[in-house]
Parts: C-alpha cells; sequence; structure tokens
C-alpha cells in the first residue's frame, strides 16, 4: 500500500522582532533565534515557515532588515504577513513576498501538494484592529472562484470573537463580510490568524479556526479578569505550531521551542 501524501508546514507568530530594544522584558532577537534554531533541529524538512504578522515591534527599516536576515537562516522558505504593528510601504519593500501578491497589498497565495494557502492583508493603518478593504476582498474571491483545490487562510488578525474580553475589540473590523465569502466556498477549510497572543481553536458556522501563542510574549488567558492598566505578560512559554496536511484534513501541534523564562527581564516593582 502507497503511503498517503503528507505535507508538513510551520507556524509562527508575532515576532515584535527589535534590533535595539527589549520589548515588556522579553527580548525579540533571543526568542527569534531560539525558534529558529529548534526548527533547524527537529523541523527542517518541512515544506514552508508561516508567520501570522507583526513581523517587527516598530516598523523601521533597520528592524525590517534585520528580521529578513535572522529568518532568511531557516531551513526552508518563509512567508511573512502583515500585522498591526507593520508599516505596509516598508513591508512591501523589505519583506520577500511570492510573485502571486496583489499589487499594493501583502497577500498571496502559496500552492502545496495537497492545499492552496491564502495570505491575507488585515493590516488597517493606524489602528490595532485589522480590515479587509473592497479591494481586498475581490482580490480573495476571484481567488477562490478560480480555485478547486483545499484551501487554508492565514491572517493576523482574528476574523471572529475568541471570547478574549480585552483582544476581541482589536479584531477584524466587518469581518461578516470575510465569513461570509468564505462559507460560499467549500473548498475553503481552515483559518488561522495570530494578533491575540493566545491558543485558541474553534469552529464558526463549520469553518474551523486557530489562533497562536506569540514568538516573544503571551496575553494572560480571560481569567482571572485583566485589564491593560493591570497587563502584565503570561508566563507562558512561546509555540511553534506543526501543521500536517494531508487529503483528509489537518493537524496542529503546538510545540514549545524554549522555556518561558527564556531571556526575559524580570519586572521590577
Amino acid at each position: 500500500m502507497s503511503a498517503k501524501l503528507s505535507t508538513r508546514i510551520l507556524w509562527l507568530s508575532d515576532l515584535h522582532f527589535d534590533l535595539q530594544n527589549l520589548v515588556l522584558g522579553h527580548d525579540p532577537i533571543a526568542r527569534l533565534n531560539a525558534a529558529i534554531e529548534f526548527i533547524t533541529q527537529h523541523y527542517a524538512d518541512a515544506a514552508l515557515c508561516m508567520i501570522t504578522g507583526d513581523m517587527v515591534e516598530t516598523a523601521t527599516v533597520e528592524n525590517y532588515t534585520a528580521v529578513r536576515t535572522a529568518l532568511d537562516a531557516l531551513p526552508m522558505p518563509w512567508l511573512p504577513m502583515a500585522g498591526n504593528h507593520d508599516k505596509r510601504t516598508l513591508f512591501l519593500q523589505y519583506m520577500p513576498l511570492p510573485d502571486s501578491a496583489q499589487s499594493g497589498f501583502a497577500q498571496y497565495t502559496v500552492d502545496l501538494p495537497n492545499l492552496r494557502l491564502i495570505c491575507l492583508d488585515s493590516l488597517k493603518t493606524g489602528a490595532d484592529s485589522g480590515e479587509l478593504c473592497a479591494e481586498r476582498l475581490r482580490w480573495l474571491k476571484g481567488i477562490l472562484e478560480r480555485t478547486d483545490t483545499p484551501c487554508a487562510v492565514a491572517l493576523h488578525h482574528p476574523p471572529v470573537p475568541l471570547d478574549l474580553p480585552m483582544l476581541d475589540p482589536d479584531r477584524l473590523e466587518d469581518s461578516e463580510n470575510l465569513m461570509q465569502i468564505l462559507a460560499q466556498y467549500p473548498m475553503v477549510k481552515h483559518v488561522f490568524c495570530g494578533h491575540v497572543h493566545r491558543p485558541v481553536t474553534g469552529c464558526f458556522n463549520g469553518l474551523p479556526y486557530t489562533s497562536i501563542r506569540s514568538v516573544l510574549y503571551q496575553a494572560p488567558p480571560p481569567m482571572p479578569a485583566w485589564d491593560w492598566d493591570s497587563f502584565n505578560p503570561a508566563p507562558e512559554a512561546p509555540d511553534l505550531g506543526v501543521i500536517d496536511i494531508r487529503s483528509e484534513g489537518l493537524n496542529i501541534q503546538f510545540t514549545p521551542f524554549c522555556s518561558a523564562d527564556h531571556c526575559v527581564t524580570p519586572a521590577t516593582t
């Protein structure tokens, strides 16, 4: 009996890379290096690594140049996506995008042996929340109309509420427009998102979705309740998502690539 075709992709999110500074007491250079070293040691045979947004903490030429140099050490191609900390003009200039990218936006498709991955640009300039304007949605619908293979959609901002009271207000605005489009195309099998720095999985009108922890720091769980005045990163390890795609479906494993206290400076009181 022949083996079933399987494709493995890796998933990172919310690098918040900064060349000069700690971010909330966490070292973004050391955290990203730890992820790259772990991937190189354990998952070098993966087809690609997707990164669901917030490539940098502050959008500067120096940060984009440095994070690209760091990520080029990965043993597989990597796919950047734009988040609210990114700046589209610099992102388009300094981040590598496939030839399939929509002009003026950081959204594109990548074809794998048993999946078409559709990466969307949900950046809304000057806002923490996200948007998909009519132009970006028309591009997406055009892609889906010409596709007859299974698809997964990836973007920074969650398109549905995740029951995270402090984070849900900054999800994708007018997300019903996206979800109505996806509902028309049964070949869309899964939605991947970042932004919330928490692992959440669920199903919205039959469409599964998953978010992931950040490479750098984690948002606290919703209980006990917290607000932005009392916010401190949760002492949780960062995750690498390992996604195995087969003809009958996909499987996602969350794998810590370093300890929670790796390169963290304790808060002073």
